[in-house]
């Protein structure tokens, strides 16, 4: 089980979110049940705070971003706005002295979040991004098994993360522009998280990529639209292993469809994070589906699994999962696979190394260690 910050010795840890969206009531969510208490909200205008803390169930309402940032009563901030605001909003945030949870892309830019990194290592204090499907048990599991070198030398890599809520041209929202969103939409979006897992589960690196990117909308809603909709990208990680990557927020009936298969000299592993229940394992003789079940996990996946075996698990408990280790980080104990601002950084390598190669054609690019 993940530990429960209230058992620390700490006390509780005080709360602030800036933000009142979805993100913010999963971030609420996921304090509350790691045991922080929410003191205040934040957001664009007055009457935003206000109503989003009746929403949230926060203290109170800050007025804006800096009277939050100055309180004396809160230890954390948790840091769900738009993506252009966010390398802006965690500096100040450190400075203030504040643990962070920024949402990703850490920053737009790479220069800027290599700034963060240095910044939260300087001052000693917890920085992390919710890379939460790193959360899931069996995504533990998986790496677990591959370190232990069970599925042999990995090969090949069959990766995607499809969604289908830009579909339509009459879809819009604020990360359909650079301006708030940052140069890239669906690959700082969607295809950091594909990328840190696949990072994370190999113990491995994209040490090269090529990408190809598409916008199939000049215009959303009557605006213009400077952001991709699709990107394509082969890879091949510092130990040789080849890979595809597909990230599409137009893939109709596709809702939140990530999909890790790696394919090693003894076992294939597949992982889906819409049925994040199952583990597929495949070998040349058979095939076996494990399910989770705390009795027979690896510690790692075990520690994660709040429920027996048979009770379903899914992306809130993933992120419950990762607020609870940022939690016991801030109460002294670092748990093992936290991600960090140095993880924020390295998302904005590879979406910059990504749009580099997009822009020349799908031109064969390093990737920065």
């Amino acid at each position: 089980m993940t530990t429960d910050v209230t058992d620390t010795g700490l006390g509780t840890i005080r709360t602030g979110i800036l933000g009142g969206g979805f993100m913010a009531r999963v971030h609420r969510t996921a304090a509350r049940d790691a045991g922080g208490a929410l003191r205040a909200v934040a957001t664009r205008s007055a009457q935003g705070a206000r109503d989003a803390a009746h929403l949230l169930g926060a203290a109170r309402a800050e007025h804006d971003a800096e009277a939050l940032l100055d309180a004396d009563d809160i230890d954390v901030v948790h840091i769900c706005t738009p993506n252009a605001t966010h390398a802006d909003l965690a500096l100040r945030a450190l400075r203030a002295g504040k643990h962070v949870v920024c949402e990703k892309p850490l920053a737009t830019t790479a220069a800027d979040a290599a700034a963060l990194a240095a910044e939260a290592a300087e001052t000693g204090l917890v920085a992390a991004v919710p890379f939460v499907y790193r959360y899931h048990p069996m995504v533990r599991e998986a790496r677990a098994r591959i370190a232990r070198g069970e599925a042999g030398e990995l090969l090949t890599l069959d990766c995607s993360y499809l969604q289908d809520w830009m579909l339509r041209p009459t879809d819009d929202d604020w990360r359909v522009r650079s301006s708030s969103g940052g140069a890239s939409r669906a690959f700082a979006d969607i295809g950091s998280h594909l990328c840190d897992l696949l990072e994370f589960v190999t113990g491995d690196r994209i040490r090269t990529l090529s990408a190809r990117t598409r916008r199939v909308f000049a215009e959303r809603a009557g605006q213009a639209v400077d952001t991709e909709d699709i990107v394509a990208v082969l890879v091949e990680t510092s130990a040789g292993a080849l890979g595809t990557l597909l990230i599409s927020q137009m893939a109709a009936g596709r809702k939140n469809a990530l999909t890790l298969e790696l394919h090693g000299t003894r076992q294939s592993l597949r992982f889906e994070q819409e049925r994040p229940e199952e583990l597929w394992v495949g070998m040349r003789e058979e095939s076996r589906l494990l399910l989770r079940d705390p009795a027979t996990a690896d510690p790692e996946s075990a520690r994660l699994q709040r429920v027996p075996a048979g009770h379903a698990m899914g992306y809130q408990d993933a992120f419950n999962g990762f607020v609870a280790d940022v939690y016991a980080a801030i109460a002294g104990d670092v748990p093992d696979g936290l991600p960090t601002f140095a993880d924020g950084h390295r998302a904005a390598v590879l979406t910059e190394a990504v749009l580099d190669s997009a822009a020349h054609e799908g031109r064969w690019t390093e990737v920065p260690a």
